[in-house]
């Protein structure tokens, strides 16, 4: 059916998941996803009639516990349990959108047919994404090693019929919505408890989210980096083909191509300079910006592989008759990663700042603080405060968490990823990047207006018409939060319009 995507039919894509989180896309099981969660749950039933040597996790307890071994009888309370005592997150509310990533993902994951679980686990967790029922998940708390446990312990915790959610705009106990869709928990079998916590969903699900805006900011740099070039009567030779041709970052031409594709057909850019050369936040653009571009190519190859990956423990070959406890919860490669993510992001807004202290400067013809009549008026002067503030706060958040580990579990996991808290801090690196570049837009916009009557590129020129229905040129000073606040929204809507 069109309105459906069938979990386990083929590899997630980034297109896929983007597709049902905005079109509000209902997910079912594909038949071959349940055949392989079925065939996988058969064979661990049956090795269990026969198992007499302990299988982590499965006959016995956890993390430093592995040696202690579980009876028959407390298999199902065993992994309960699991779930109960490992529902610890705290700090800020994760966001819906990332919760439902989260879901998704885990659900993927499982359809593989590698977790030994039952097929009517993974269904109730469709049934809650299906109809909008969100666990509340808390952003702190995994150290992205064995898994990202305490946010996916609060994540599962409805299946067993436990914790809070949100549904229909308030937060309520499972209990009673699980009985208005006549519900039962799930009573999770041998190993179930275990496949649901081990695993890297929460980190990768900030990782696709972040990717998806990630793309979008860099695009949106650009854009108002060319405003920003044309307002200060900057030269468009740097941006050249040939230029970049031989310095062959696949980033930098784009970038390159980007800024020429903005700017073609305006009269400012076109016109003869009096200057010979640039500063670099305007010269390097195509090196700077196509930089990130490079990094977020290469953070959106990690995160699609691992979204695609099998990531609990222990894991099960049934065509092999072996169950083998390994690492593939260990969130590494996805912790360097968002690390690197966040760096590359911050850059954008590190050379953004300095472009907007460069149009407030009162040089090539524009005026000091970029009003009128300065000194009565403050005009600019404080938004690249702001934007400064923000910048700073962006270097703190760029410190790898990647870097840190401390031993948990009584030693036996004795290096862990802080994969997760990463992930946290990327997002307010991203928070942060839409503020600093509003304040560039407002700046490049406001400067624009001093060129007259000279136009900018037909482009350009749409987009502040479009802006200037809801941010005023500022003649005289106003409340000026206001106006970045409307900016950002603005530009949240921007694309892909104009971009």
């Amino acid at each position: 059916m069109k309105n459906i995507y069938y979990i386990g039919k083929g590899e997630l894509t980034l297109d896929d998941l983007e597709w049902i989180i905005t079109e509000n896309i209902k997910v079912e099981l594909a038949p071959e996803a349940k055949e392989r969660i079925q065939k996988c749950r058969d064979y661990l039933d049956k090795k269990m009639e026969s198992q007499t040597e302990p299988i982590y996790g499965i006959t016995t307890g956890f993390g430093s516990l592995y040696d202690r071994t579980i009876s028959n009888d407390d298999l199902s309370t065993l992994q309960e349990n699991l779930v109960k005592s490992h529902a610890c997150s705290v700090g800020e509310e994760v966001p819906p959108l990332i919760v439902k990533l989260m879901f998704l993902l885990k659900a993927h994951a499982l359809s593989l047919g590698y977790s030994g679980v039952q097929v009517v686990t993974v269904q109730r967790m469709l049934d809650l994404f299906n109809n909008d029922i969100l666990p509340v998940v808390y952003d702190k708390g995994s150290l992205g090693a064995s898994g990202d446990l305490a946010p996916l312990a609060n994540l599962f915790l409805p299946l067993i019929g436990v914790g809070d959610v949100f549904y229909k705009g308030r937060k309520r106990d499972v209990g009673g919505v699980l009985d208005e869709f006549g519900w039962k928990p799930v009573k999770l079998q041998s190993k179930e408890g275990l496949a649901l916590l081990n695993g890297t969903q929460f980190m990768s699900a900030h990782g696709v989210y972040a990717i998806m805006k990630a793309e979008r900011l860099s695009a949106r740099a650009d854009l108002i980096a060319a405003m920003s070039l044309d307002a200060y009567d900057g030269h468009l030779e740097p941006f050249e083909e040939r230029l970049q041709r031989i310095r062959p970052h696949e980033g930098q031409r784009e970038t390159g191509r980007n800024i020429c594709r903005f700017l073609e057909g305006s009269e400012i850019i076109s016109r003869p300079k009096k200057h010979l050369q640039d500063p670099y936040s305007f010269r390097c653009v195509p090196q700077v910006h196509g930089a990130t571009k490079d990094a977020i190519r290469y953070v959106k190859s990690v995160i699609m592989t691992e979204i695609n990956s099998v990531t609990d423990n222990p894991t099960i070959f049934p065509d092999d008759d072996e169950i083998i406890s390994g690492g593939n919860f260990h969130g590494q490669p996805i912790a360097v990663a968002l690390d690197f993510l966040a760096i590359a992001l911050a850059e954008l807004g590190n050379i953004s700042e300095r472009r907007v202290a460069q149009l407030i400067l009162g040089k090539r013809g524009l005026p000091e603080f970029l009003v009128a009549n300065p000194g009565l008026n403050s005009g600019f002067m404080i938004p690249q405060y702001v934007a400064a503030s923000v910048v700073s706060q962006n270097k703190m958040y760029c410190t790898p968490a990647s870097t840190d580990s401390i031993v948990s579990s009584n030693g036996q996991e004795d290096h862990v990823s802080m994969g997760a808290t990463s992930a946290v801090k990327l997002l307010k690196v991203m928070d942060n990047l839409d503020i600093i570049l509003s304040i560039e837009l407002m700046n490049a916009a406001q400067a624009l207006e001093f060129r007259r009557p000279l136009t900018s590129s037909p482009l350009i020129e749409k987009v502040i018409k479009e802006y200037r229905k809801e941010v005023p040129f500022i003649d005289e000073d106003i409340v000026m939060y206001k106006e970045i606040r409307k900016t950002t929204a603005f530009l949240n809507r921007l694309e892909p319009d104009f971009v």
